[in-house]
């Protein structure tokens, strides 16, 4: 696809529909027709003779009565085909479908019966069909209470809302937002994978999580208390991860900051601001003019020390020598000096202004085995 190239995308103000016309966008393409269930109707036929690509995500899956599945899913699928052949167009067509196509309820059958007319219009007019049956999805901007638990309990727990969890042990199959995009993406560049268990239809590509509800409200829960111990999820695993940030996008306009406990004396200020599991522990440190902190080595634990404003001097001695080595730090240079084990070490302020430093300990704090042992260089 050429940048400049019309690309249809029904369901654009959908969760899914937002994500990949911002992506779109963030790639470069400027020629976006964005079509739901606001759209004056009449534009649909012109869009339909313009477009290039046609992403077809429009749906319903919450109607009032039953028969609005079959309008919605099955009706506006047959009128938006019907538009393309009396335009001569055609473009490649991806729908998105659902796993409960397979099912038989209103909902799967209205939605197989959606695919079955895509495919019969690749067969009647050669334009290609690329259907994907959609697990469960989550991510930034979708609806809570709506169709998404994990939206729901993000919500609700951001928000001090009670969650609902009749089966704790209910697994979910579940694939993220940004996967499902770059997939949509992929597929519109010619990089379809198709799926060689049901012939036809293309599948996603990405990673499918299969988490119980009880763990998906565990790990929430975790990320909200996190502020109270300062501590940050396991970015190494891949759910968690993408988790987080679904999380942080649910979380209310006036409580995105929250405060931290600041240690202050006359010399300035320690501030604890990140703990983590197995990868340390992040300080600030705020040092007045001409004050030295420090004075005290440690046997295992070690350090890195960056001054970020101000100007410094650190210094070490190498316990049973006299030699006193000095590092000159400033906030105009970025850099970082490591402070070893088995050297006790002190920071000065050497300005005339404040100096902060931000520090790193390879283990959080621990009073019962703090391992600091005064000693002046």
């Amino acid at each position: 696809m050429n940048k400049n190239d019309a690309i249809l995308i029904t369901g654009a103000n959908g969760f899914v529909g937002k994500n990949l016309v911002a992506q779109l966008k963030n790639e470069g393409y400027d020629n976006l027709l964005c079509f739901d269930i606001d759209t004056p109707k009449a534009l649909l036929a012109e869009y339909a003779a313009k477009a290039k690509f046609v992403f077809h995500l429009a749906g319903v899956n919450r109607p009032k009565d039953p028969s609005e599945f079959y309008t919605g899913n099955r009706g506006f699928t047959e009128e938006l085909l019907h538009l393309l052949v009396q335009n001569g167009n055609k473009a490649p067509v991806l729908m998105t479908s659902s796993i409960q196509a397979e099912l038989d309820n209103d909902y799967g059958k209205s939605k197989r019966e959606g695919e079955d007319l895509i495919f019969a219009h690749e067969r009647e007019t050669g334009a290609p069909a690329l259907v994907f049956r959609m697990p469960n999805l989550f991510g930034k901007w979708c609806r809570p209470s709506y169709n998404s638990v994990v939206a729901t309990f993000c919500h609700n727990i951001a928000n001090d809302l009670p969650i609902e969890i009749r089966d704790p042990a209910y697994t979910v199959p579940l694939v993220y937002i940004d996967d499902v995009v770059k997939s949509f993406i992929d597929a519109m560049d010619g990089k379809a994978m198709r799926d060689c268990s049901i012939p036809g239809f293309c599948h996603l590509g990405c990673e499918v999580y299969d988490e119980s509800l009880g763990h998906i409200a565990e790990l929430i829960n975790g990320f909200k208390n996190s502020r109270e111990i300062l501590s940050v999820p396991d970015m190494g695993d891949g759910f968690t991860s993408k988790l987080y940030s679904t999380y942080l996008s649910y979380i209310p306009e006036d409580k995105f900051s929250y405060p931290l406990d600041m240690h202050c004396d006359d010399r300035g200020s320690f501030t604890e601001f990140i703990r983590t599991n197995g990868q340390g522990q992040v300080s600030v440190n705020i040092s007045k003019p001409h004050i030295v902190k420090g004075n005290h080595w440690h046997n295992s634990k070690n350090e890195k020390f960056l001054v970020v404003k101000g100007d410094g001097v650190i210094r070490f001695r190498k316990l049973n020598t006299d030699k006193v080595i000095e590092y000159k730090v400033s906030g105009d240079k970025l850099e970082v000096v490591d402070i070893p084990t088995g050297y006790t070490h002190n920071i000065e302020n050497i300005g005339e202004t404040d100096m902060v430093t931000v520090m790193w300990a390879n283990e959080p704090f621990d009073p019962e085995k703090p391992d600091t042992y005064f000693l002046k260089v």
